[in-house]
């Protein structure tokens, strides 16, 4: 056996050593209460916490990102004095890599070999995806277990985060200090005048969630709006609020799987749906949305994207961030690059009009979501559990960040469908986009 003070002593020299050169302005305390700082000008009251020798053993053993993503979850492994988006903005310091290289591997493995015989708390997650998560494999069929594991964990998770139109898309922020309320009121807006309803039209909604389109389009541009998704309780939700606003024959929803819709409608939107389609099913994605439409019928794919790579090899091949995502949040889920998706759409008859970036817009939302949930982190760990909340924290979080620098993106596309030659009949300039565009007390008034 191994002394505890023999342990505390280990690892209290291996951060004292590294600290130089980690340079963090940020603190960590062990077990034994102490906090050391991890930089010459770290903060006291911003500190790491590592509740035991156990946790340390355990990641020396096995030094992987699910290893430490699952000692987070279980709160072994926490943090301290912020929320979780200003404590990992503090934590980002430039040129970290070469500044942990500086600490030297043997140095890393004389301090803690101690640690490699102390056990660990064995513990097994229930929330977990037990199958193919990346969804590559996948049959028509796996797509509602997909939806259902990442939607369906209750309507009121989602009310502690989402705006009150429960909107779990990217927001448009036509200015950067606008409300969520206002910046989501003004995306639908946005894909409304970029859809050019008018008042008798049948738009549908791939992936419709719980109905904000639908309702705002059935309101507000006198169209007969249908949405459709695989999630039971966004369509109960929307159903209900359908009613509530007497929009019934107006706007419908229906728990149906994309592939399977029927009719033909002049205008088509899929918003944030498309990361669950999978990059093999892409052309058929696309085709399917196509015979529902009419020569000269618009559709708006709206979807995170990935940047290419040199390669199909390199950017297929999947990291350890995006397994632990498909495992513990977003089964099914893959991202294509826009220079595919757009080569899908064309060679399926469609001709693209407009392709516009929304990355930081969706940073900003996802900044906007982390921090709802933090202040609401008390009942959302009585509603799913203390983990998976402190899992949902943290992917809100690294997507933001991820959006914020360029490693995710997301991308608005336009395009009509062409039966036939001839003009597009889009209109000559984006001047119809921004024409009278509401303002922040005026939109309020419309969506009440």
């Amino acid at each position: 056996m191994i002394s505890e003070e023999r342990l505390l002593r280990s690892v209290k020299g291996l951060i004292r050593d590294a600290a130089p050169s980690l340079g963090l302005p940020v603190s960590m305390q062990l077990w034994d209460d102490e906090i050391i700082p991890l930089g010459n000008d770290a903060d006291p009251s911003l500190y790491f916490s590592i509740s035991g020798p156990g946790v340390v053993g355990a990641l020396l053993r096995r030094p992987t990102l699910e290893n430490f993503v699952r000692h987070y979850a279980r709160g072994q492994i926490d943090f301290h004095g912020a929320d979780f988006m200003t404590f990992a903005e503090r934590c980002r310091v430039r040129g970290s890599r070469e500044r942990r290289r500086k600490i030297g591997r043997w140095n890393i493995v004389r301090r803690l070999a101690p640690f490699l015989f102390v056990g660990a708390d064995k513990h097994e997650a229930d929330y977990e995806w037990s199958g193919d998560e990346t969804g590559r494999n996948r049959v028509q069929e796996d797509n509602k277990d997909y939806i259902q594991f990442h939607y369906d964990i209750g309507n009121d998770f989602y009310k502690l985060f989402l705006d009150e139109r429960m909107v779990y898309t990217c927001a448009y922020f036509t200015d950067w200090n606008n409300s969520l309320e206002q910046a989501q009121y003004d995306k639908m807006e946005m894909v409304c005048r970029k859809l050019q309803l008018k008042p008798g039209e049948r738009m549908l909604d791939i992936g419709c969630g719980w109905g904000a389109m639908v309702i705002h389009a059935a309101q507000n541009y006198g169209v007969k709006a249908h949405g459709v998704t695989l999630s039971q309780e966004q369509v109960t939700y929307a159903r209900e609020k359908i009613r509530d606003l007497g929009l019934e024959g107006r706007a419908s929803v229906e728990l149906i799987d994309y592939t399977k819709a029927q009719g033909t409608y002049d205008k088509v939107c899929s918003i944030g749906m498309v990361e669950h389609v999978g990059i093999a099913n892409m052309p058929q994605y696309v085709q399917t949305i196509k015979e529902l439409m009419p020569d000269r019928g618009i559709f708006l794919n709206h979807g995170i994207t990935r940047p290419a790579k040199a390669s199909k090899k390199l950017f297929h091949k999947i990291r350890p961030e995006q397994r632990l995502l498909a495992k513990y949040i977003f089964p099914g889920g893959e991202l294509d690059h826009i220079g595919n998706t757009i080569a899908c759409m064309e060679s399926s008859g469609f001709r693209i009009h407009d392709v516009e970036g929304w990355r930081d817009h969706y940073a900003l939302t996802c900044r906007h979501w982390c921090n709802r949930l933090w202040h609401n982190r008390e009942e959302a760990s009585r509603q799913v559990g203390r983990e998976r909340f402190r899992l949902w924290l943290a992917y809100l979080g690294c997507v933001s960040f991820s959006l914020g620098d360029g490693s995710a993106c997301l991308f608005q596309t336009v395009a009509t469908r062409h039966a036939s030659r001839g003009h597009s009949t889009v209109p000559p300039t984006r001047e119809f986009l921004y024409e009278d565009w509401p303002q922040q007390e005026q939109s309020e008034q419309r969506a009440a």
